[in-house]
C-alpha cells in the first residue's frame, strides 16, 4: 500500500462522514408522525460520533501529507422516515465495511496507530447499524 493510495481512500471515506453528518442533520429535521422527537434525536445524537470521524481523518490525511475533501458523498434521497432508517443503515454498514478495508490497508502500509483508530471507528459504526437494524426490526409496514 503507497502513501497516495491510502491517502485517496482515506479521502473517500472523509467524504463519507461529511454526506453522514448533513444525512443525520436533514432527516433529524425530516423526521415525523408520532415518533419524530425521538427519531429526531437518534439522528442527531449519531452526528457527534460522524463528526470525531471526520476531523480524525481529515488530520491523518493532513499528516500523512494529503489535502482533505470538503466533498461530500452524495447524501441519499429519504421522504419516510422508514426510508431515511433504511438510508442509514445501508451507510453505517458500508462505513463499517470500508473502514475495515482501510484497517487492513493501514497495517499494510505500517501506520499501527492509523490501523488501530479504524478498527475503534469499525466498532462505532457497527454499533450504530446494529442499532439502527433493530429499530427497523418490527417497522410497521
Amino acid at each position: 500500500m503507497d502513501k497516495q493510495t491510502l491517502i485517496h481512500h482515506l479521502n473517500e471515506d472523509l467524504a463519507g462522514e461529511l454526506s453522514a453528518i448533513i444525512q443525520y442533520i436533514t432527516y433529524a429535521a425530516k423526521a415525523n408522525g408520532p415518533y419524530r422527537p425521538q427519531l429526531s434525536q437518534f439522528f442527531l445524537t449519531e452526528v457527534a460520533d460522524e463528526q470525531l470521524h471526520a476531523q480524525f481523518l481529515a488530520n491523518k490525511i493532513v499528516a500523512l501529507g494529503g489535502e482533505p475533501t470538503t466533498v461530500p458523498a452524495a447524501v441519499p434521497a429519504a421522504k419516510t422516515n422508514k426510508e431515511m432508517m433504511e438510508a442509514v443503515l445501508t451507510a453505517e454498514l458500508k462505513a463499517a465495511k470500508d473502514y475495515t478495508q482501510r484497517a487492513k490497508e493501514a497495517e499494510e502500509y505500517g501506520d499501527k496507530g492509523l490501523m488501530v483508530q479504524l478498527e475503534d471507528m469499525v466498532r462505532d459504526e457497527s454499533g450504530h447499524s446494529e442499532e439502527t437494524a433493530r429499530m427497523l426490526q418490527d417497522w410497521p409496514l
